[in-house]
């Protein structure tokens, strides 16, 4: 068999250059193990199970606060020692700045925090500066380029351990020795390997890495962070197996060119997967912002096809501005673009409009963009992104008290209800909105809001 050491793809004869990446002189020749029982071998001798009625459950050490009490609610109250957690992101979007900020606190969580403490004591390596100390291994930035982006963030690094990129066999070798509160592999694509051939990077290098970091997690109780790129296909480290291995995978998305930054939870053994973290990108690293809903909406102006949404993120709501842009094709096929939403789901609503609501949007290019970086992944946001669309081929302009927009779209042009409405409402109150356009049922989620004036709505 001979496989692509860059894609992991698989093929029964040699090629100078893989049909799948397109990468030269990738493809090798891996010979497959028979793993059939000879006659004159034993079989292995079974063991018996534990029944798990009969056992105590194992009490959870108290987890490894990382300093921000945002980043502690999306991990689902701190860093579980002994576990491996993969950051990943799009190159620049600052996944070396968030990393760089847990190195410099890992400390048992504050109960102002209200994080969920055991009384199990955490016994990390202490530094001078009475906090545990962090093992930051880094394969992209020298020692005095990482301490430099520690001055520059005006972080504290007196408990900071620096090492460079080595083979992972001295990597744990490392750990195992040291046993710090904190291990950081930035990033793991620059790890390689004395028992592989494969270059650093590549899928089985990556999944071998990753394979030994996690024993090694276990067996020390050591928590290690590693980071991974993603690539144009929107896989981590190149092989999406890398996700599997892990614990907790913690995604984050943003753009760039703007300050937002959103951090999720894709993936959690020990704790939920629906809480999201919004950050601002400073001079001083990530800052988590506060109050999301007022920073997305700061610079809203009142104009044709611009409407605010309510979304909900995992025990938190988040007000935000959809706007959209309608304008005469000149194409056969109109343009459907968005940004921030499913385009799929724009053609759909786009569909809906013509049909139930006369729009007329066959020869109607639709530009959708969701302000502040948010992905709106969730049915509630259609009826904000139809009040839009309408907004803007009528060019008509909001009405002088902006008014929230949030329900499913149906294909028979029905609005539907939503789960968390009250949530909703209730976040709308506190910042001074006083009108929901929104399809609730329970009137007496109505009246338990009278600050709010509901308009119900239940067709377009």
């Amino acid at each position: 068999m001979f496989i692509c050491q860059k894609c992991d793809a698989q093929f029964p004869k040699w090629s100078g250059r893989c049909p799948e990446c397109q990468g030269w002189g990738t493809i090798k020749e891996t010979v497959e193990e028979n793993f059939a029982i000879k006659k004159n071998q034993t079989k292995p001798a079974g063991k018996a199970g534990i029944l798990l009625s009969q056992e105590k459950a194992e009490t959870m050490a108290v987890r490894l606060s990382t300093g921000d009490a945002e980043i502690d609610r999306v991990l689902g109250g701190g860093i579980v020692p002994g576990s491996l957690i993969l950051i990943s992101g799009e190159p620049g979007v600052g996944k070396s700045t968030l990393v760089a900020q847990i190195a410099t606190t890992p400390t048992p969580p504050s109960a102002k925090h209200d994080l969920p403490l055991s009384p199990v004591p955490l016994t990390p390596n202490p530094s001078p500066s009475g906090r545990g100390e962090t093992l930051y291994i880094s394969g992209e930035e020298s020692a005095g380029q990482l301490a430099s982006r520690f001055v520059r963030l005006n972080k504290k690094f007196d408990q900071v351990k620096y090492l460079e990129a080595e083979p992972i066999e001295v990597i744990i070798s490392s750990i195992e020795k040291t046993k710090p509160a904190l291990a950081i592999v930035d990033s793991i694509q620059t790890v390689g390997s004395i028992d592989l051939e494969a270059a650093a990077g590549s899928p089985n290098t990556v999944r071998y890495v990753t394979n030994l970091l996690l024993q090694c997690a276990k067996q020390t109780n050591v928590p290690i962070i590693i980071v991974g790129q993603v690539t144009k296909d929107g896989s981590v480290a190149g092989p999406k197996t890398l996700e599997h291995l892990v614990d907790v995978v913690l995604s984050l998305e943003g753009d760039p060119v703007h300050a937002f930054r959103i951090l999720r939870a894709t993936k959690n053994r020990f704790g939920s997967t629906d809480e999201v973290g919004v950050f601002e990108m400073t001079k001083n690293g990530l800052t988590a912002v506060a109050n999301p809903s007022e920073k997305f909406l700061a610079e809203r102006q009142n104009s044709p096809g611009s409407v605010i949404t309510a979304v909900l993120e995992g025990s938190r709501v988040f007000l935000v501005e959809v706007q959209a842009l309608v304008e005469h094709s000149f194409y056969p096929t109109p343009i459907r673009r968005a940004s921030g939403f499913d385009v799929n789901r724009l053609q759909m609503l786009s569909a809906i409009l013509s049909s139930r609501a006369n729009a007329h949007l066959g020869d109607k290019d639709i530009y959708v963009n969701v302000i502040g970086g948010m992905e709106l992944n969730e049915p509630a946001a259609d009826l904000a992104v139809c009040a839009a669309i309408l907004g803007a081929t009528r060019a008509t302009e909001a009405t002088i008290v902006p008014t929230v927009y949030f329900g499913e779209v149906g294909l028979g042009g029905e609005v539907r209800s939503v789960i968390g409405a009250k949530r909703r409402l209730e976040e709308i109150a506190r910042l001074g909105l006083t009108t929901a356009a929104v399809p609730i049922k329970d009137k007496t989620e109505i009246k338990s809001l009278k600050t709010i004036g509901i308009r119900l709505v239940r067709d377009l």
